[in-house]
């Protein structure tokens, strides 16, 4: 198979949006939201997956449905036709036009436009993975969990042909293990709160750069009480101080950054020199 995502990381930083580009009217998730991110520049849309009661895959975040719909009931206790009728909220809590896409719209979309990574992929491994190969997608989705002997073991029985990022706490005491593993591993999602954890360490990254892996870092801000990366964020880096944040991340050697500010880390990163 191809690694498309492998190749087109290796000469340049590919921007993940996190759930698309939202704000104003246009509400995460939504179909909206990754026309604005591909628009902005984003190389990689990240969005969330959740199954209706009677099976059928959609693009929404579990557990929020109250903030970005107004209801109180989870979409896994409603039938698809029922879900299909609701409309995201937008950030004053309006219903705007936007419905929730299933899975397969959003590939039948933007699938060939970007890449996608498969948030909630664990969830509904079997239902995702079929439904990726349905729209031939093998080679430009994403991916992830924590790298335990149970993922590990369903990924291999499940979804071998997927590209696979685990979630890598602070120090690497997987990867050579897992390239022994039959599963389609294209690197690492960093995750770190000190600057001086290895997966952070420049060195570190370019070792695994020298094993055909990539690493993917967030600048998104999860929570304030316990803010990843060292506190590279997008926080400092809209604040006027990108160098602080972005930069820091792209002069460690990241491969991927996922934000929530698409066109601003993009307009740094090529002044900066890091797109082609």
């Amino acid at each position: 198979m191809q690694d498309l995502i492998r190749d087109a990381a290796k000469d340049r930083i590919l921007i993940a949006a996190h759930r698309g580009a939202s704000g104003g009217n246009i509400p995460c998730n939504s179909m909206a939201a990754f026309e604005a991110a591909l628009y902005q520049g984003a190389d990689i849309i990240e969005l969330d997956i959740t199954k209706s009661l009677d099976g059928e895959l959609f693009v929404f975040h579990p557990g929020l449905e109250k903030m970005h719909l107004g209801i109180d009931t989870p979409l896994g206790q409603m039938k698809a036709a029922d879900i299909k009728k609701l409309r995201y909220r937008n950030g004053d809590g309006v219903a705007t036009e936007q419905t929730i896409s299933t899975l397969s719209e959003v590939f039948e979309a933007i699938g060939q436009r970007c890449f996608i990574n498969l948030d909630k992929f664990w969830d509904n491994i079997e239902e995702i993975s079929h439904t990726v190969r349905k729209h031939n997608m093998q080679d430009r989705v994403i991916a992830k969990s924590f790298p335990e002997e149970e993922c590990i073991d369903m990924l291999e029985k499940t979804a071998p042909d997927i590209p696979y990022l685990p979630f890598v706490w602070d120090e690497d005491e997987y990867t050579e293990e897992l390239l022994e593993r039959d599963i389609r591993l294209i690197g690492i999602e960093a995750h770190f709160y000190k600057e001086d954890s290895q997966v952070a360490d420049p060195a570190y990254i370019k070792a695994l750069q020298a094993k055909n892996l990539i690493v993917w870092a967030n600048a998104i801000v999860f929570n304030y009480r316990t803010v990843e990366s060292a506190g590279f964020t997008d926080d400092i880096s809209m604040s006027g101080n990108p160098a602080a944040g972005w930069g820091q991340l792209a002069k460690r050697g990241f491969n991927i950054i996922q934000t929530d500010w698409v066109l601003p880390m993009r307009a740094y990163l090529q002044d900066k020199g890091y797109l082609k």
